[in-house]
């Protein structure tokens, strides 16, 4: 009974954080509606309120639960929030395309993604776990997991309806990886309606975000045997990240989605 009440007080809070801190950024947005909005896939503007509201959210209400955990979808959303600002227009897509740019000298917001998450994804790993290699598999699967919503992140409701499809068995689950489960579907649901209405979009920082809840709550529900499987998972996602986009996005050769950079 009691980790019913939690888990449900998680799915409450990290729901109505969503819902009301994206209600105050689109009442009083901060610098203007201008640096808030961006062009959708069908050309309709649309603003970014949804990211940073998912960040906050994730971030205070998985942290409720783990504290590593809110750190993670922390730096998860601030970096993904970086690239929104900084990135917004770079054409270039996927991590050799970043790792290019950095021999050549040129750090991309894409690079600085790439290495904030997964640094800040290994830490809450080697915090959640106890022994080395599941701490390092623990890291590889928070920011797996933040990069394949990202990738999802490609048309209205994608990548919240995949959460809340990934997240809902792990509601099932006891402990902490029921009550992060609860965080990540609580949050998804909250932004899906407005994703799906086209009237906010999620951004690389409500993407990013969600996904590191995610992650989190299967490290907190699985062992060595688990993270393996999920860890390996997420990689072959990444490195086949463009096909991964195409097949959320429902046709080839489509235009992508405002926001989802896919790093």
């Amino acid at each position: 009974m009691i980790m019913t009440v939690r888990r449900a007080s998680s799915l409450v809070l990290a729901a109505g954080l969503t819902r009301a801190a994206a209600a105050v950024l689109r009442a009083a947005p901060p610098g203007g509606r201008g640096r808030w909005e961006r062009t959708n896939h069908a050309g309709r503007t649309v603003g970014l309120y949804a990211g940073p509201a998912l960040a906050l959210a994730g971030a205070v209400a998985a942290g409720r639960v783990r504290p590593a955990a809110g750190l993670a979808v922390a730096a998860a959303g601030a970096c993904g929030a970086y690239d929104d600002v900084v990135g917004a227009g770079d054409p270039r897509r996927g991590f050799r395309a970043h790792l290019t740019a950095l021999r050549r000298g040129e750090v991309t917001s894409g690079a600085v993604k790439l290495f904030g998450i997964s640094g800040a994804a290994l830490a809450a790993g080697a915090l959640l776990k106890e022994r080395p290699a599941d701490k390092v598999l623990a890291g590889v699967v928070i920011a797996g997991a933040a990069h394949f919503v990202n990738l999802l992140d490609v048309r209205p409701g994608r990548a919240a309806g995949a959460v809340l499809a990934l997240g809902a068995p792990g509601l099932l689950r006891g402990g902490a990886a029921a009550e992060l489960s609860a965080v990540a579907v609580g949050a998804a649901a909250a932004a899906l309606p407005d994703d799906l209405g086209e009237r906010a979009m999620m951004g690389d920082t409500g993407a990013h975000a969600l996904g590191a809840v995610l992650g989190a709550a299967v490290v907190a529900g699985n062992g060595r045997a688990g993270l393996a499987a999920h860890a390996a998972a997420l990689v072959a996602a990444a490195v086949c990240g463009e096909r991964v986009s195409e097949l959320a996005r429902g046709s080839r050769g489509g235009v992508r989605r405002a926001g989802a950079s896919g790093w």
